[in-house]
């Protein structure tokens, strides 16, 4: 991170700091009577919660299990059909003009609406998450990818047409590794929204699932299972950036 001067345990210690600050006021603020626990849940029962779902009935690792195939059967269909028409309308602009606008018109439809219709189409099952998380991805692996494979210089291309190269040259050697960054872009946000998009399903109608098991809690007033649902989440996604941040790092050593 540029600018950044603290050295990397310096930070860590920080951030532990005032989690544990943030924890410990919200248990007693909880305990005095200042919050609610009905309402706000307490620290202690989270744990207990996710303490008792995980490692003693182990329910929370089965709907963990549901939700995170669903979320990858999302992630991989969506990414790899984007980057496929998104290439596709990088080198052949006079399929993007006659399809952009429908894309465009596609993309701009409210993904909530849409699951009445998933639902329908593809049952109560995985299915209907999966569609829901690749109508998500695709979309934003879509735009990064016309906007990566777009972003090549031109001066590189006129170099390489007056040199002889091919069209397939050109694509391969310059337009491809110019996107790849991009695309790279697209697919970390496309993988946390196709894992939005699963939850976001499951929390309307489902069998499995986080999100199901999150309603449940929700119906039943289990503050402490909410609460605790959400961290788990939150954690999940925060992997799952480092994660993506990783491979990127690892895969674009050349940039």
């Amino acid at each position: 991170m540029t600018g950044v001067t603290w050295p990397r345990w310096l930070i860590w210690a920080v951030r532990i700091v005032v989690l544990v600050l943030f924890f410990s006021a919200w248990e007693w603020a909880a305990r005095a009577g200042h919050l609610a626990p009905v309402l706000f849940g307490r620290p202690s029962g989270i744990a207990e919660f996710l303490y008792q779902e995980i490692f003693v009935t182990g329910s929370l690792l089965v709907d963990f299990g549901y939700t995170i195939v669903a979320t990858v059967l999302a992630f991989t269909s969506g990414s790899v059909a984007g980057i496929l028409i998104g290439m596709l309308f990088v080198t052949r602009p006079n399929l993007e003009a006659v399809f952009g606008p429908i894309v465009l018109a596609l993309n701009s439809m409210p993904r909530i609406a849409l699951v009445p219709l998933f639902l329908i189409w593809f049952g109560l099952g995985i299915g209907s998450k999966v569609a829901i998380g690749f109508s998500l991805t695709f979309f934003i692996v879509l735009t990064n990818t016309v906007a990566g494979g777009r972003g090549v210089n031109p001066d590189h291309i006129t170099i390489a047409e007056t040199l002889g190269a091919s069209r397939g040259q050109i694509f391969y050697k310059f337009t491809l590794p110019s996107a790849v960054p991009v695309i790279f872009n697209g697919l970390r946000l496309g993988l946390v929204f196709s894992l939005l998009g699963v939850i976001g399903g499951e929390i309307i109608a489902s069998e499995h699932g986080l999100g199901g098991t999150l309603e449940l809690m929700a119906a039943s007033f289990n503050t402490d299972g909410v609460l605790g649902i959400i961290i788990l989440l939150a954690l999940v996604g925060v992997l799952i950036t480092w994660g993506m941040t990783a491979i990127e790092a690892r895969l674009l050593k050349w940039r």
